[in-house]
């Protein structure tokens, strides 16, 4: 039944105007800060280069034009790592940006670059989103492009599947990543196999984004962390954004990717402000990101935990501490590389994350590092996840279940001790 939605899709995606894909017409270390204005509001209710790998396509899928499209198995679908690293400065003074101007600013631009991509999902069109990453999408691209939803994730995850396997490049946003429970079967059986299931005859490049993370008191099921839920799945790729400048250089990536790419994006990290690079620029979705180098200890982090390892880093170089700090960015696959790379120095690990412990993404992390490094490590590896509870309602105790600074500071203090 799931795969007849997805199948149907194609149809319907084939069938669209001509109006689906008419085009309209080095980063240096600047100090990432909270921005003064407010987080946009939010809904009434419930948002390098890889070509796509085929044969003859028609920019134009009107009855006219519409050429058969033979899609051939993609030998390297993903960023390649050394196309990846072509931004490392900005050349000019840049310009600034929230988070969530910053994933716009990227998914308009790709928009402009490729009449293929279009994005679904509820409220994304003349509403520009619950936090508008799409706002003015609609009167620049048209309704085609921009295809405001019915509340059903099941069904428009399955279209875009569809429309994903006859060449287009859809962009799904789930209004909260937690409602994306209710795609989970298109996601996983239909996104991450199809590829495989397929014989290699069909590629996804799709993109499935939104915010997701322990907010400020929005309770249990709107507080879910489903990087877990997707890590097992073959077939997946997921990253996750911390910063303005690695939020725009993923998005671009992953719209490229012959891949369909999960973009996990942190309620609380959207208004971030932060100066990027006014050239284009991507970064590599398999790449973590140095972000302090040291000696003493190696700190794997992602998402909102990079800036309470940041915080508590502080704490820690005035003790006297100097550890190294990498957001691993890539949470499927992991870069075991650069990981490898600094547990062979410090020889100590701490892995920080908001995931759940059991099962989370520090427990794979942990077991891939024990598997590879196992003789470089001095002391057991360190991790501090979020309890296995359901998120509280009640702000203290929201707060008790997700790791604070004060937490990593005491576990680097008693891993060095070792």
């Amino acid at each position: 039944m799931a795969l007849s939605q997805g199948i149907m899709a194609t149809s319907v995606a084939a069938a669209a105007p001509a109006a689906l894909l008419s085009a309209s017409s080095s980063y240096s270390a600047a100090r990432v800060q909270t921005a003064s204005s407010s987080l946009p509001a939010l809904g009434s209710r419930k948002g390098l280069a890889v070509r796509a790998s085929g044969g003859e396509q028609s920019a134009n899928f009107g009855p006219s034009s519409q050429k058969l499209w033979t899609p051939k198995i993609t030998t390297n679908a993903v960023a390649a790592k050394q196309e990846a690293t072509a931004s490392t400065g900005a050349k000019g003074p840049g310009h600034e940006l929230l988070l969530y101007e910053a994933l716009r600013e990227g998914l308009e631009e790709e928009m402009e670059r490729d009449p293929h991509v279009c994005v679904m999902g509820e409220d994304v069109g003349h509403y520009g989103g619950s936090y508008k990453v799409t706002r003015g999408f609609a009167e620049k691209f048209g309704d085609w492009r921009l295809l405001d939803t019915p509340i059903a994730e099941n069904s428009f995850t399955g279209m875009a599947v569809g429309a994903a396997m006859t060449g287009l490049r859809p962009v799904i946003e789930g209004m909260n990543m937690g409602f994306l429970l209710l795609a989970y079967n298109q996601i996983s059986n239909n996104c991450g196999m199809l590829h495989y299931t397929s014989g290699g005859q069909f590629t996804i490049p799709c993109v499935i984004r939104g915010p997701g993370g322990v907010g400020r008191q929005l309770g249990a099921e709107h507080s879910q962390r489903l990087e877990s839920y997707f890590q097992s799945v073959p077939g997946l790729q997921m990253v996750a954004c911390s910063t303005p400048y690695n939020a725009k250089g993923l998005m671009k990536a992953a719209i490229r990717s012959n891949n369909p790419v999960i973009l996990f994006e942190h309620v609380l990290l959207y208004n971030l402000k932060e100066t990027i690079p006014d050239e284009d620029y991507i970064c590599c979705l398999e790449e973590a990101e140095m972000v302090r180098p040291g000696k003493d200890i190696t700190i794997l982090t992602y998402s909102r935990m990079r800036h309470y390892v940041l915080q508590a880093a502080k704490t820690l170089v005035n003790k006297g501490y100097d550890p190294e700090i990498i957001d691993i960015r890539s949470l499927k696959p992991f870069d075991m590389f650069t990981i490898g790379n600094s547990v062979k120095k410090t020889h100590k690990v701490l892995i920080v994350e908001e995931c759940m412990r059991t099962g989370g993404i520090g427990a794979s992390l942990r077991a891939a590092i024990m598997e590879n490094f196992f003789d470089y490590l001095d002391a057991p590896i360190g991790c501090l996840s979020s309890q296995d509870v359901p998120t509280p309602y009640s702000g203290p105790l929201e707060e008790l279940t997700v790791v604070q600074p004060h937490q990593i500071i005491t576990a680097v203090e008693n891993l060095l001790a070792k």
